[in-house]
Formats: structure tokens, sequence, C-alpha cells
């Protein structure tokens, strides 16, 4: 690659100032330019796009329904016509919310299985293939959840779809790699960052608690995590932890 040509990161899930938006920014401030996917907020990803620009990072938008395989590859297609490489990708697109039990119908295993499996591994894949094309390959950061070594209650659908993620992520670490040794897949699994605001007190103070650090995490924790994972050339189909220790540690009950 020449040393003078624009490094891209496209990142899944970034319309929204959330996670994928801080992992974007991160990125910006290594001297990437920026492909922010959303599937409906297009408003806010406009406004993302807005104070990214005004930091001084090169934007573009993508809009597209990633578990919808056409969608994907006309994504895919205009991007490469557009910015000509790829370098990083991060997976940051998902839906979470919980059912009880008894309550979660076939629908809803469905439904996370198209959002947080199914979109992942068509972008991936996707996107892993022209990193291949590429001499110096890419490196590609998919998000799981720490959770799933310990799961909680009422998050049964939820659970079992990120579940596959750390497969997904040293599966595509194996295969990528035999077609270009110069792509990388990692994982990242965050704990409890960005806690829900409406989250009661009692609940907030128990998720917190339960850290070995005592603190709830930020979204640039998890950016942290992935720009080292970009940044080391010598880790690939690893899965790593972003939250506090809470996968290492139970309260007494």
């Amino acid at each position: 690659m020449d040393r003078n040509a624009k490094k891209w990161a496209l990142i899944t899930g970034a319309g929204r100032q959330r996670v994928g938006f801080h992992v974007a920014k991160a990125l910006g401030q290594k001297g990437f330019s920026l492909a922010l996917h959303y599937r409906s907020s297009a408003r806010e990803a406009e406004e993302s796009a807005r104070l990214l620009e005004k930091g001084g990072h090169e934007v573009r938008l993508a809009q597209a329904d990633l578990a919808q395989e056409a969608e994907v590859n006309h994504l895919v297609r205009n991007l490469r016509q557009d910015i000509q490489r790829l370098d990083v990708l991060v997976t940051c697109a998902s839906t979470w919310h919980p059912i009880r039990l008894e309550e979660t119908t076939a629908d809803d295993y469905l439904d996370f299985f198209r959002t947080n499996v199914l979109a992942t591994a068509l972008i991936a894949q996707k996107a892993g293939l022209w990193m291949a094309e590429q001499g110096d390959g890419g490196s590609i950061i998919t998000v799981g959840d720490w959770a799933i070594t310990r799961p909680y209650l009422d998050y049964a659908a939820y659970h079992t779809s990120k579940g596959s993620i750390p497969t997904l992520t040293k599966v595509l670490a194996v295969e990528l790699a035999r077609r270009n040794a110069n792509v990388r897949v990692n994982c990242v699994e965050p704990g409890p960052v960005m806690l829900p605001p409406d989250l009661p007190e009692k609940d907030r103070e128990e998720a917190i608690g339960a850290t070995l650090v005592r603190r709830e995490g930020t979204p640039e924790h998890v950016a942290q995590a992935v720009v080292a994972l970009v940044e080391n050339a010598f880790i690939t189909g690893a899965c790593l932890p972003v939250d506090g220790g809470r996968s290492v540690w139970a309260l007494n009950r």
C-alpha cells in the first residue's frame, strides 16, 4: 500500500451516537477516513457525520439492512467504487432488549439471529474478501458480549445470538487468513457500558458492583480496545472482554 494512500474504516451501527460513533471517532484520531453505516437512523447519522467532520475527519455515510444480502452487496459495491480500499471493519450494529423466557417465541430467536449474527456475518464476509484482495489485508473487529460467559435473566434469545459471535470470529480468522495472511479477525466483548438511562438505580448499582473495578465502562473503553486490536498485527482469532473483570467475578449471594 502507498504510504500516502488514505486508510478507510467502516463501522456498522454508527449512525447514533453510541458505541459505534465513539469507535469511529477513535479510529479517525488514528488517521482513518470513516464510512459510517446506519440502517434507519438517517437523521442521527447525518448529525454524527457532521460532528466527525468538524473534528477534521473525512466521512462517508452508507445505508443498508445488513441482514439482507442484496443490500450488503450493494453497500460494498458502492464503497469499492467510492473509497477504493478498506482497511478496518468494526461491526457495532446490534439489538438488545429483554424478553422473559416464558414469552420468548421462535420469531424472537430469529429476529435476534438476523440482527446480531446474520448482519455481522454477511458484512464481515464481503468486507473480508475485499480485504483479502489487498496485499496488506485488513482488520475486522466483531462485537460480542461478555455475558455469554455469565448469562443474566430475561435475555435468552439475545444471549443465544451473541454466543455465535466468537465462533464466527474464529471461523473468519481462519478462512480469510488462508486467502491473505494479512487479514485478521478479532472480537471485543463489552461489559456494562452505556447502561440504559432508565435502568433502576438498584440494577445500576448491582451491575457496577459486580465488576472488579467498581465502575461503569464507557464507549471510549471499547474504542480503545478496538484500536489496540487493529494496531497489533500479531493477534487474530481472539476475543477480548472489555468488562471491568465482570466475566471472571461473581458476587457472593
